[in-house]
């Protein structure tokens, strides 16, 4: 079956140019789709020319309203999710293979050397975005569960092949799969360079607002308890020390085996309201990543919500001003959370006997960002584990890539798990 996919290399290599020529950068809400359907029945016509049992469809919204990744106002409407079924004979386990087929932009385009849709291929590698991030998953998924079905090895459990068309704005398409699928265990070839990632930090977006008071800048001010002025931006930057003091203290608890610490990254500020005028507001934007014991019995970040807050008002209380009128705190939509499997379940000792077994030495790590799988972890209770072609490192970027032999060699370890798990 290995020397089969290896010999078929060239085969793989155009499914995933295939892929990549069709543009389905993700959207805002209220922006049109792109080319998420087309790309979708490319995948159902070879799928179920492969015996799959095949659907296409477009999930209600009201399956996925109301969550806290989700925004108001949004739908599927253009962008369809895929899941294709290989029945097993009966008695067996059943394995999800799940990817997303959304991308980033590429902007700016005078950036690439390589046009991002053009899918060149150069130097061993396929060029082009969504090429790593994570096409170039989904490509070698698809083609382990061809090839399998091709060569007529029966599974004892089902091989299901699920594409979702919402991962980089929302995370949307695998909350669809969350609540209407169910496995055993899941694969999600996001890419980790064939390494078996079994853990991954959530995030928060929490906004920060500072109260001020305006004033005429040219013009001395009384003391703020007389009524004087009070510029926000200067007090935010009372808050930017807290924010610091709160990364060293999550920076110094006991570290994690495969994850970096919690972390809060200030990534947008605003204030003010006119050149002359003290500023009356200000505002910071922050993303927050936090570990999977930071989680609350839910499994998600109610709990960091509660530690941030505090420490920010209680770390600026000092600051007459402040303990006055206290920072205020907002959790945007789109936080999402950790995830971690035991590395001594099933999915993860399969995986990784079945790398070794085509040749690639794959060690145990963790995804310091977020994927799909924590989605599948912790909201349907499938262990999802990523094992996936090319390097994290080169996703959202105007260098993206992956390398043809981490294509074949995913594909080849993705079929020897399902053999193995799915007997």
């Amino acid at each position: 079956m290995c020397d089969e996919i290896a010999h078929a290399e060239d085969e793989l290599v155009e499914l995933l140019r295939a892929l990549v020529a069709l543009d389905t950068t993700t959207h805002a809400v209220g922006d049109p789709p792109r080319q998420e359907a087309e790309l979708q029945e490319v995948l159902a016509e070879r799928l179920r020319s492969r015996g799959a049992d095949v659907r296409i469809w477009e999930p209600e919204p009201e399956l996925v309203a109301g969550h806290p990744m989700v925004p108001d106002g949004f739908t599927f409407a253009g962008r369809p999710q895929l899941t294709a079924r290989f029945p097993g004979s009966g008695g067996g386990r059943t394995l999800l293979l799940n990817g997303h087929i959304d991308v980033v932009s590429v902007e700016p385009l005078e950036r690439w050397e390589h046009p991002p849709f053009a899918a060149v291929v150069a130097d061993g590698l396929v060029h082009g975005r969504g090429a790593c991030d994570m096409k170039g998953g989904v490509a070698s998924m698809v083609f382990a569960a061809e090839t399998l079905a091709r060569l007529g090895i029966g599974l004892a459990g089902d091989l299901i092949v699920n594409t979702v068309s919402e991962e980089e704005s929302t995370g949307a398409g695998g909350l669809v799969t969350a609540r209407t699928l169910w496995a055993d265990a899941a694969i999600v070839p996001e890419p980790s360079g064939l390494d078996v990632w079994v853990t991954c930090r959530g995030s928060l977006l929490p906004t920060i607002i500072v109260d001020g008071r305006a004033g005429h800048a040219g013009i001395p001010q009384r003391p703020w308890e007389q009524g004087g002025a009070v510029n926000a931006i200067e007090k935010m930057g009372l808050v930017l020390k807290a924010i610091a003091r709160l990364r060293e203290h999550w920076a110094g608890l006991p570290s994690h085996p495969y994850l970096s610490p919690g972390d809060c990254v200030p990534t947008m500020v605003s204030g003010g309201e006119w050149i002359v005028s003290y500023p009356a507001s200000c505002r910071l934007d922050c993303h927050i990543e936090y570990l999977p014991e930071q989680a609350d019995e839910h499994g998600w970040g109610s709990r960091v919500e509660r530690e941030f807050t505090d420490w920010i008002v209680g770390k600026t209380a000092s600051d007459p001003w402040l303990a006055a009128h206290p920072p205020r705190v907002e959790w945007l939509v789109g936080g999402v959370p950790p995830s971690e499997v035991p590395i001594d379940h099933p999915i993860v000792t399969t995986a990784l006997g079945a790398t070794l077994a085509v040749g690639r030495e794959s060690t145990l790590g963790g995804l310091d960002n977020w994927h799909d799988g924590a989605t599948l972890t912790v909201e349907a209770g499938i262990p999802a584990i990523c094992l996936g072609p090319g390097d994290v490192r080169l996703a959202h970027t105007a260098e993206e890539s992956v390398p043809i032999a981490d294509l074949v060699g995913c594909a080849q370890a993705i079929a020897v798990t399902a053999m193995r798990f799915c007997a």
